[in-house]
């Protein structure tokens, strides 16, 4: 498989480059020069295979052709050693929980996926003239923690998390600043466009990348969104399973009606939803719930797309105002604005809007939504027509913004044990300006 740049002024690549160096020379994201359609027989069989092979089959047409396949099922069973249950909520609306992995975040499944397929490519390289393979990541609150434990103790690889400081919940920041050994935090004095940036500045920069070899584990990076697909076909499995997918629905996406509801903030977990579409997926079509950060509920009213610094939310793993993966989401689509509409629908919510979304589920279904979730909930309690069903995908565990749901809630959520263990460790972090002078003198002394 090829892959080209969404800017289209880089050379193309294979799956190898696009994993190691993860950003284009031209600033743009890869992108593969086609998607394999899965055939009808897996769709017939795919509610009694289980999460593992689900993923396989899927992993098979993304990465079949550039990966050993032995290989390839070796990483994908090593990821997915967990299960997904979709939970129902109330009549019609579904909750795909997807925070059952190390970090209890859905970003555990792509990070841990690429932390292993990075492995595979760099094993048995020559290191030693370069030094280690050194992973940039910027976080709004999840992506650090999941990439962090992803590659944590991964031979040959340094992890540089840059996360704006004071602005994650202090149950995600000891997620990624009490590991050590090849994990670093940098805490930025800026918000979390500004740590993008200087990701996205560092792999433009040629003194540093002759300095040492950078790659990237945001979701820019093909080997972390991409997996992420794997979510929306076990949800189809699990509504057939459940029954409420109708035997003529099955494999047709012109007579389903499953919506997906998914809480966006980098855009790279509904750009694989809009793969696996794209794939025979039967969905038809996505919903993207936004919190009070609209720039891209704000394209789909006008067709003007108008990045702006990110805006504090209690939501703060979607407090970004320049989504990476719109370019992607617009090369999906040929640019073409009806085309993305007639797909994706939007919702904006504010910090009290998505408070009182959550009261009102836990009031009326017992059901505790973090706030990333609660958006999900609404815009599609608000947005389902009466002939459709839907799942939203509830992104993280609600403990991890315990001081926030405890509050809202009148309660106080138990912490899982796997949460606690992180709060046992000592903070360590590196302060950073959002100047990338700084970051990059910082680097260049590694």
């Amino acid at each position: 498989m090829k892959y080209y740049s969404t800017n289209g002024k880089a050379p193309m690549a294979d799956l190898r480059k696009a994993v190691v160096k993860g950003l284009a020379e031209d600033k743009g994201l890869y992108m593969p020069e086609t998607i394999k359609t899965l055939p009808v027989e897996f769709y017939n069989d795919i509610a009694s295979m289980s999460f593992r092979d689900i993923a396989y089959n899927v992993a098979s047409a993304f990465f079949g052709e550039d990966v050993d396949g032995d290989a390839l099922q070796d990483i994908v069973y090593d990821t997915l050693s967990f299960d997904c249950p979709v939970v129902k909520v109330t009549d019609n609306i579904y909750s795909l929980e997807l925070f059952h992995g190390p970090t209890l975040a859905f970003k555990d499944v792509g990070a841990r996926f690429m932390a292993r397929l990075l492995q595979y490519f760099i094993r048995g390289e020559r290191l030693a003239t370069r030094g280690e393979v050194n992973v940039l990541v910027a976080t709004s609150g999840d992506t650090g923690s999941a990439v962090a434990n992803g590659f944590l103790g991964v031979d040959g690889i340094h992890v540089y998390v840059l996360y704006p400081k004071g602005k994650v919940s202090p149950i995600q920041e000891c997620q990624f600043t009490t590991l050590g050994k090849n994990i670093t935090a940098i805490e930025v004095d800026g918000v979390f466009d500004d740590c993008q940036a200087l990701v996205k500045n560092a792999f433009m920069d040629e003194e540093l990348n002759q300095h040492m070899k950078l790659t990237s584990a945001n979701s820019i990076n093909v080997a972390r969104f991409l997996p992420q697909a794997f979510y929306y076909f076990y949800a189809y499995a699990q509504l057939m399973k459940k029954g409420v997918i109708r035997n003529e629905q099955r494999g047709s996406a012109q007579s389903s009606n499953l919506v997906v509801c998914v809480p966006s903030g980098n855009f790279g977990n509904i750009c694989a939803g809009l793969f696996a579409k794209r794939m025979g997926l039967p969905v038809k079509r996505f919903i993207a719930a936004n919190n009070a950060n609209s720039v891209f509920y704000e394209y789909l009213q006008n067709g003007i797309y108008n990045p702006r610094p990110s805006i504090q939310t209690i939501a703060n793993a979607m407090d970004v105002g320049d989504p990476s993966n719109f370019a992607r989401v617009y090369d999906l689509y040929n640019k073409e604005y009806e085309a993305i509409r007639k797909d994706i629908s939007g919702a904006t919510y504010t910090d009290e809007q998505i408070a009182d979304t959550m009261r009102k589920v836990y009031r009326n279904a017992g059901y505790i939504c973090d706030p990333h979730g609660a958006c999900g909930y609404r815009a599609l309690s608000e947005g389902l027509e009466p002939d459709e069903m839907g799942v939203f995908l509830e992104t993280a565990h609600p403990a991890k913004f315990k001081i926030t749901v405890d509050e809202i809630l009148g309660i106080d959520i138990e912490i899982p044990a796997k949460l606690q263990a992180f709060m046992q460790g000592t903070k360590q972090s590196v302060q950073m300006s959002k100047d990338f002078k700084d970051f990059k003198a910082y680097l260049m002394n590694k």
